[in-house]
């Protein structure tokens, strides 16, 4: 089973706007998920040049890109992710 990929943009305006909190998920998600879940931090995704600023902080989770990005948004997403994986 291939991990879902979580990709957290540490561009200024995404790391002033939240992205510092996302930066723990790792640490937030339960034990079940820990493993199966790559929490990456990087440089920036440019997505606030193509998007408004103001969706910031971004994500991609697996490649999809979220904007306004919070701990539970993101969590939301990974929880769906993970559930439709083990078909529940």
């Amino acid at each position: 089973m291939e991990k879902v990929r979580l990709e957290i943009c540490c561009g200024t305006t995404c790391y002033m706007l939240g992205a510092a909190k996302l930066m723990n998920m790792e640490t937030l998600l339960p034990d079940e998920f820990r493993d199966r879940v790559e929490v990456i931090g990087v440089p920036c995704l440019n997505a606030c040049v193509s998007e408004s600023i103001c969706r910031a902080p971004f994500v991609q989770i697996n490649g999809e890109l979220h904007g306004q990005a919070s701990v539970e948004s993101v969590f939301d997403e990974l929880r769906k992710l993970l559930i439709d994986e083990d078909g529940n």
